[in-house]
């Protein structure tokens, strides 16, 4: 579509888009185009098959030089996030998780709220045969769906990225959705502040006999981290309840 203004500023910030194992580069391409579109500028790609830099995707971003430059890749999605302290997990598809579930425009509405009082955000998105497994959704806070025909649910990973950036731009927009008056009491800790938890945790549990029968391992730990991410520590409380672990572990060892 003609009409683009070569004099104006280009928008930047926005919260994280991370792409999962991307596989081609045009897609990665079309979603750089479609976050310059609406004033997103984040972009951190995981593992994407076809290596980076990728040519494809430089062609297939339309000028939109600026996100494919600063782009970042990383190897594993724990470390893609690993700074963000609120992060989003977008899926067509239900879950048995007990996560939070909102539509677009509410999820864009909130992450401005909380990017706005200083909170790192991001959203996921999964690989274009799959999406996402239960184990990326499990890092998240909540999800994110789409309000699709039920018969065709069937998004690219550009179209996704198109919808969240378009109602991200709307969300800062006069009434666009946003509460009057909201403002997190606590900010939540960083992500890596809470995958350190996960680890100490899991490896005091470990050592108790805790994961019981070994076959329900994978069961108890998708549990356990939910809950822990459905809570949103901030960094003191982490620290806190990272202390009640180490004292509990000296205490038994003393036993």
């Amino acid at each position: 579509m003609a009409g683009t203004d070569r004099t104006a500023a280009i928008m930047a910030g926005g919260p994280a888009i991370v792409l999962v194992e991307p596989q081609l580069g045009e897609n990665i391409g079309m979603v750089a185009r479609a976050m310059a579109n609406f004033g997103l500028s984040d972009l951190r790609i995981v593992n994407p098959r076809d290596g980076w830099p990728n040519e494809k995707a430089v062609a297939a971003a339309s000028r939109a030089d600026h996100v494919i430059e600063a782009a970042r890749v990383f190897d594993r999605v724990e470390d893609a996030i690993a700074d963000l302290s609120f992060v989003l997990a977008t899926t067509a598809r239900p879950r048995y998780s007990t996560k939070a579930v909102r539509g677009p425009d509410e999820a864009n509405a909130d992450l401005r709220v909380r990017m706005e009082a200083g909170q790192g955000c991001g959203i996921l998105f999964g690989r274009e045969r799959f999406g996402l497994s239960n184990e990326e959704v499990d890092l998240a806070d909540e999800i994110v769906t789409f309000p699709v025909n039920p018969a065709f649910a069937s998004l690219n990973i550009a179209q996704a990225v198109l919808l969240m950036s378009y109602e991200w731009m709307r969300s800062g927009t006069p009434f666009g959705g946003r509460p009057r008056f909201f403002a997190p009491d606590m900010a939540p800790a960083d992500k890596s502040d809470l995958f350190r938890l996960f680890e100490h945790l899991e490896g005091a549990l470990e050592g108790t006999g805790y994961f019981f029968p070994p076959e329900k391992r994978d069961t108890m730990i998708h549990n356990l981290r939910n809950m822990l991410t459905r809570a949103q520590f901030s960094e003191p409380e982490i620290r806190a309840l990272r202390g009640v672990i180490r004292a509990l572990t000296r205490a038994g060892q003393t036993q």
